[in-house]
């Protein structure tokens, strides 16, 4: 029985897939925002704020402290954001196939959202969101980044902003590649459940957010 397991445990970890798989996990779980503000300015943001690992709480959390805390905030987005980049760049470097780069993104916003480094804990998964798709839906990502920069200097709110770009982004491969032709996730997979699922996953790491934005409590970011 233990050999059995063991054979199966071996063939699974030498299959690509799920190489990439555990990689996009561990990698999207890397809290950039949580290691700059401890290693360099010994400040703890899972108690701060929101408790999130992202930008915005690494502004909230630093803006006392440093007057650099709006460049270090837009470092953590960078970041956050070029983590999942990279994961889907190499999974298309070695040719894995749509079905896993889609999978690949899934993943690495889980390990964002729920960083194993951290008790899992970690952040909102908008950034690391827009650095993984970005590669697979350029067009529909860049649309829906510039949707949230708009709505980011209109209003100030960062969750607003968030909910309202990646819900956009979404909303545009619906829209855009049956009137332009561009790169559509109907070609490379047949269906939007990735998107559909990503989504979701924003809106629950949201729920606070979108209950202060209800309530008209939620701070805005100057």
């Amino acid at each position: 029985m233990f050999e059995t397991i063991l054979e199966v445990l071996i063939k699974a970890f030498s299959n690509i897939n799920v190489i990439f798989y555990l990689i996009a996990y561990f990698v999207g779980a890397i809290p950039f925002g949580y290691i700059i503000a401890k290693w360099f300015y010994k400040i703890n943001i899972l108690e701060i704020g929101s408790g999130s690992i992202g930008a915005t709480n690494v502004y909230r959390a630093l803006k006392s402290v440093t007057p650099n805390a709006k460049k270090i905030s837009i470092l953590t987005i960078i970041l956050d954001s070029t983590k999942g980049l990279i994961v889907v760049l190499a999974a298309k470097l070695v040719g894995l196939s749509y079905e896993t780069q889609w999978a690949i993104v899934i993943l690495t916003i889980l390990g964002h959202c729920y960083s194993p480094y951290l008790n899992f804990r970690g952040g909102k998964g908008v950034s690391t969101t827009i650095g993984s798709v970005f590669l697979l839906i350029p067009l529909e990502g860049f649309l829906g980044l510039i949707v949230w920069f708009i709505i980011g200097k209109v209003f100030k709110v960062s969750s607003l902003s968030s909910l309202i770009g990646v819900s956009c982004g979404i909303l545009f491969t619906f829209i855009i590649p049956p009137l332009y032709p561009s790169i559509s996730i109907m070609d490379q997979i047949g269906t939007h459940t990735p998107l559909i699922i990503i989504l979701v996953l924003i809106i629950y790491t949201h729920i606070p957010n979108i209950i202060r934005l209800v309530k008209k409590e939620e701070n805005k970011i100057l």
